[in-house]
């Protein structure tokens, strides 16, 4: 599989705390080998992420990732639940 990161991803992730990259790098291995395992919580969006799916990576924080196609995910964005969805 591959995985790549889109530049807004980019740009939050390098802003964000250590113990929260640490936290995504970690959620990002686990999806590699296990794209459904519970903890992840991998979900279909909708609204503004139609076609999208999330992952948790603590339990505030999101990851939200696009397939693009068998073997390609992108990450598209990283925040808070709040950030991300306003709630």
């Amino acid at each position: 599989m591959y995985i790549s990161l889109h530049k807004n991803f980019e740009k939050r992730f390098a802003r964000l705390d250590r113990k929260i990259k640490i936290a995504f790098i970690k959620r990002k291995d686990l999806f590699i080998r296990d794209p459904l395992h519970p903890l992840l919580n991998n979900h279909k969006l909708d609204g503004g992420f139609l076609g999208c799916r999330s992952i948790n990576i603590t339990g505030d924080y999101r990851a939200i990732f696009i397939v693009r196609d068998e073997n390609q995910i992108e990450f598209l964005i990283i925040g808070t639940h709040h950030e991300l969805y306003g709630s």
